[in-house]
């Protein structure tokens, strides 16, 4: 459950923002998505599958990107 706390003379409208960054930094916006249509476990494996392969081809641009600036 995300809590936020309001700061002493902190606006409602600046305490929603910090709730809306939270919850996209944690995911549940995208889990919202997802969950709201029903998603066969073969269709669900085939999504994990995408997103690591996603993930993995993303960390290897930034290493590239690392040892290029080093050299």
């Amino acid at each position: 459950m995300i809590k936020v706390t309001a700061r002493p003379g902190e606006p409602g409208d600046r305490l929603l923002q910090r709730f809306k960054r939270i919850c996209v930094r944690e995911g549940v916006f995208r889990e919202i998505k997802r969950r709201k249509f029903y998603e066969k476990p073969s269709d669900r494996e085939r999504r994990k599958q995408k997103e690591a392969v996603r993930a993995l081809r993303k960390r290897l641009q930034r290493q590239a990107r690392r040892s290029r600036r080093a050299v």
